[in-house]
């Protein structure tokens, strides 16, 4: 397995661990590990993805609650689908980031030119086997998690569509207008996802912090919220599981990534996440000799890494909207 990221347990929670899934394994779709499930009535495709990435395992969690409570349809289908299950069953607590991928990132993979190109990876494989369940579905809900502590975000795209469907959930507080990473396309973004002239919508939320116990909490609410504003499963079965109060939802529009460019990338503070920078020009990190300055006032930062890498997101930089 090809290791992305050198660093061992250094006091990261492990309160929520991987679960077997290996009794989901047969799926009845022809794919491992996806499952459908028709009404037999009209309506959307859906589908609901977990194990974008092996270490987030709180999707896992959520798709195991659906499973166990028998969660069906009460029209269009609802697909269930766990992606990357060889990073997942590589999970290690001594070196949980290890399982993130095996060869490459899953959630960069997401362009035709890419998936019908001649390279080869394990993600390519997996990426390659499911692309016809994402290229069918009609809604998408991806279920994440991140590496810093903080509150859950839903990335919403840049379509309006995607916002509408953010809010039509109610949850988490805020929901994120994000045009995706200079490294490569993510599944949210796959081809009609992430055009403004087709209803297709595709929301990926961050749960919170990986292994923590709330991320998982927050992931099964994430779900049933999803299927209760798509109408997709009666009231009933909904109920237990939507938060009782949802939050006043909050937008952040991106106004653009922060792509590293050199192997000397530092933040001149440890960011988690969702800070105001006040002034437009503040610094808020060095890429080499070159300052990484706030471009407006009340800048927000959004979800900074602190694993930087040339080629990747070091930080997504933002405005709350009206």
């Amino acid at each position: 397995m090809s290791e992305p990221d050198s660093e061992t347990n250094l006091g990261l929670p492990l309160d929520l661990l991987p679960i077997d899934i290996q009794g989901y394994r047969a799926g009845n779709t022809g794919v491992d590990y996806v499952h459908k499930f028709d009404s037999g009535q009209p309506g959307p495709n859906v589908l609901i993805n977990a194990l974008t990435h092996g270490n987030e395992v709180c999707g896992a969690h959520a798709l195991s609650v659906l499973f166990e409570n028998d969660i069906r349809p009460s029209r269009g289908s609802l697909t269930l689908s766990f992606a990357n299950v060889a990073a997942y069953h590589a999970f290690d607590p001594e070196n949980p980031m290890a399982s993130r991928f095996v060869d490459e990132d899953f959630n960069r993979l997401w362009s035709d030119d890419i998936l019908d190109g001649a390279r080869q990876s394990a993600e390519l494989t997996r990426a390659r086997q499911i692309r016809g369940i994402v290229a069918e579905a009609d809604y998408l809900l991806d279920i994440h998690s991140m590496h810093l502590p903080g509150p859950a975000l839903m990335l919403c795209g840049m379509a309006d569509k995607g916002r509408r469907l953010a809010f039509a959930m109610r949850v988490p507080e805020h929901v994120v207008a994000d045009p995706g990473h200079a490294a490569g396309p993510r599944m949210r973004d796959y081809n009609h996802f992430a055009r403004t002239d087709t209803e297709q919508t595709a929301l990926l939320i961050e749960c919170g912090q990986h292994w923590v116990k709330e991320s998982g909490q927050t992931a099964i609410h994430a779900a049933f919220h999803f299927l209760d504003a798509l109408g997709l499963i009666d009231q009933a079965a909904a109920a237990p599981f939507l938060v009782e109060t949802p939050p006043r939802q909050r937008l952040i529009e991106v106004v653009g990534p922060i792509t590293i460019q050199t192997e000397d990338f530092r933040f001149i503070e440890d960011y988690n996440g969702l800070e105001v920078i006040a002034k437009a020009g503040s610094v808020i990190g060095h890429d080499g000799a070159q300052p990484i300055v706030t471009p407006h006032d009340d800048c927000v930062l959004i979800m900074p890494t602190n694993r930087p890498r040339p080629g990747q997101t070091a930080v997504r930089l933002g405005r709350f909207i009206a």
